[in-house]
């Protein structure tokens, strides 16, 4: 009996032990969610002359007619067509609170509500209503950049709107508007997420630069920016944002992405194509080195028609091939890179990243 009596009470404390413990981390993950609207709020309050106009979520579901017109879908959210009762059309990002701790939320009211620029999306307004977070931009008819530079993504219809000529000024306008975040703000913005995917095209196919939700704040005296931990998107990521034993992470960090993304927009594929069957041809970077290095490029290589073509790829290429150099030191400033692509001058071959 005494043993059973002993075994009764052993189970009476674990059961209890299990109410307590549940009880209490229930009570942690509320307590941490609801602090983590009140860290935004007081942002937000304390930000109250830079912020857009606040939306309720019943705004929000009227202007998109219940999310009836989905756009994208990326990693923080889901993105629908919406319009404002003026009229404008809008593009509405409805922010997956699962992920993250509202830290995106903030990074893009923070940066762009700070910009203004063409070559840099608006923020129109914003909802943050119980758990509930959204973030309105300007509408952008042609999308983003990503379905009219690979070969596999281009319909009929891309292929007639843009050729290399348009997407050589499309290159421009992007390092014009890294250019105003890097030196034009009166607080410097890393973007830190640069890729085909994150420049959207309106109906000019003007490009401009969005989603911020990586981005970085520091300040114009700063040279190199602390980080707890890598940020970015394989393929364009610059390597010291993830082994500081190569350089300190800097604006040099986006111009490397930039030099990633305009060989992938000269050279009409991914720079890293997992689906190939020749090894040699895996990265775009080292294949398309070598034949620059050698004077080989012919307009057959990247699936042009005429010489004056290839040359314009041919440039986009020797300063994407600048832009990636291994040590932040060796890329020029994204200032130099849109000096370089506007240059009537040959440009010198970068060494072999």
């Amino acid at each position: 009996m005494t043993g059973l009596g002993s075994a009764a009470t052993g189970l009476l404390i674990t059961v209890i032990s299990i109410l307590f413990f549940r009880r209490k981390i229930s009570t942690t993950f509320h307590w941490k969610f609801r602090n983590r609207d009140q860290d935004i709020e007081a942002f937000l309050k304390n930000n109250g002359g830079l912020v857009p106009k606040r939306y309720s979520y019943s705004d929000i579901k009227k202007m998109t007619s219940s999310f009836k017109e989905k756009l994208g879908k990326g990693g923080y959210g889901s993105v629908y067509k919406g319009k404002l009762p003026d009229g404008r059309l809008v593009a509405v990002k409805l922010l997956n609170t699962s992920k993250g701790n509202g830290q995106e939320f903030i990074n893009e009211v923070a940066s762009i509500s700070r910009t203004s620029h063409v070559n840099v999306v608006t923020l129109l307004g914003f909802c943050l209503e119980g758990g509930k977070r959204a973030l309105i931009y300007e509408f952008m008819p042609n999308g983003s950049l990503e379905k009219f530079i690979y070969e596999q993504n281009i319909s009929e219809d891309n292929r007639q709107h843009l050729t290399v000529q348009d997407l050589y000024q499309i290159a421009i306008g992007i390092a014009r508007g890294l250019e105003y975040l890097h030196l034009g703000c009166s607080t410097r913005i890393l973007h830190f997420d640069i890729k085909p995917h994150n420049i959207l095209l309106d109906d000019e196919f003007c490009p401009k630069i969005s989603d911020f939700g990586l981005a970085k704040l520091y300040g114009r005296t700063d040279s190199m920016v602390s980080m707890l931990e890598a940020r970015g998107t394989i393929g364009y990521i610059a390597p010291e944002v993830f082994c500081r034993n190569i350089g300190c992470v800097s604006h040099k960090s986006d111009v490397y992405s930039y030099g990633m993304m305009i060989l992938e927009m000269g050279g009409g594929r991914k720079n890293l194509d997992v689906g190939v069957h020749h090894t040699s041809e895996i990265y775009f970077p080292q294949w398309i080195y070598e034949h620059i290095e050698q004077g080989n490029i012919e307009p057959e290589l990247l699936g042009l028609v005429s010489k004056e073509e290839t040359e314009i790829a041919r440039k986009m290429i020797v300063v994407g091939l600048w832009c990636i150099q291994t040590n932040p030191k060796d890329r020029p400033p994204i200032s130099k890179v849109k000096e370089m692509l506007e240059s009537t001058q040959p440009l010198q071959i970068p060494p072999k990243p």
